[in-house]
């Protein structure tokens, strides 16, 4: 009987004060819609980058499924492949790639990212980081040469007649070292060098809205996010149009920056998150080494998070503040 009642103490709910919210949103559902909202970007950067970017994304998607499943094994813990959660982050650290990386660096990203962003802080919802963000870091300073080398999804630039030598450049790093802007045109549609996913801004746009309409997230941190690279971009005397269409901004300021887990839940704290991620990137793009910085300002951020939600929560009805 004792034994009884100790198993019936141990399933005994907790409940808090209210208000309470129920969703009928499953973590499941959600991350099947994240995967439709990425497809778009996917099938672009197939199409300009052929069939090696597919062979990226789909050794990327497998390696994080697998880690994930072997892992879970590992620790006789349920095997929760079936939430899709891997599959999302394999693919989004897929569409953060070059298109010329070998096979074996999205094997190991993914990896990196279940086996250690992810699970040595718990698993799904305990991870203080984007994982595919922290395998896409750990990749980049263990293989900076393999991590930079691009290539441009036409034969041809007619724009950049006469500058051969620089063909393999992001427009990012064409603008930072030698002074060359990519036409809007180019940056906005997608054909120019860059990561798999990040270069068509119409594919990025459509998966956003997506996600919007579906109610996974808002406009909040993107705004900010991008709002703040504008600003600073023409402060800085530098074009903002370009600053907001080049780079990872726009696939990461929609679907790196609003992640559920890494990111703060208080209206006043995705706020403050989204102005300093759009900050850190801009320091980074202009005063760095490298001509990016999407990846590391919202990383920097993630890091932030505790902070920004502990100091922006609302006040609970009836409380008063002590005096100092």
């Amino acid at each position: 009987m004792a034994g009884n009642v100790d198993s019936m103490a141990d399933k005994r709910f907790i409940v808090s004060s209210s208000p309470h919210w129920r969703s009928p949103v499953a973590t499941p559902q959600i991350m099947r819609d994240v995967i439709i909202a990425l497809l778009p970007a996917s099938v672009m950067g197939i199409i300009f980058f052929k069939l090696h970017a597919l062979l990226i994304i789909l050794v990327s998607v497998i390696f994080a499924v697998l880690t994930e499943a072997v892992i879970q094994k590992a620790l006789h813990k349920p095997v929760t492949i079936n939430d899709y959660s891997a599959a999302v982050a394999g693919l989004l650290l897929a569409l953060v790639l070059p298109p010329t990386v070998p096979l074996w660096i999205p094997a190991i990203g993914s990896i990196v990212a279940i086996g250690i962003a992810k699970h040595v802080f718990g698993g799904l919802g305990q991870n203080p980081f984007n994982p595919a963000l922290i395998g896409r870091a750990v990749l980049l300073a263990s293989w900076p040469v393999l991590m930079t080398r691009w290539v441009w999804p036409v034969s041809q630039a007619p724009w950049m007649q006469g500058f051969d030598a620089l063909t393999t450049a992001t427009p990012l790093a064409l603008l930072k070292l030698s002074g060359i802007k990519t036409p809007y045109a180019a940056l906005f549609f997608g054909n120019v060098a860059g990561c798999i996913g990040e270069t068509s801004v119409p594919a990025i746009l459509l998966g956003a809205l997506y996600l919007i309409w579906r109610g996974h997230i808002t406009l909040r941190i993107p705004g900010y996010f991008i709002g703040t690279v504008a600003v600073l971009s023409a402060l800085f005397r530098q074009d903002p149009l370009f600053h907001v269409l080049a780079g990872g901004l726009m696939l990461g300021a929609f679907f790196m920056a609003t992640d559920y887990v890494s990111t703060p839940v208080t209206p006043r704290g995705q706020a403050l998150f989204g102005i300093g991620c759009g900050v850190l990137t801009v320091m980074i793009r202009l005063f760095g080494g490298y001509p990016e910085g999407v990846c590391y300002a919202i990383l920097i951020m993630d890091a932030a998070t505790a902070v920004l939600d502990k100091f922006t929560r609302p006040r609970r009805f009836g409380e008063v503040r002590r005096s100092a």
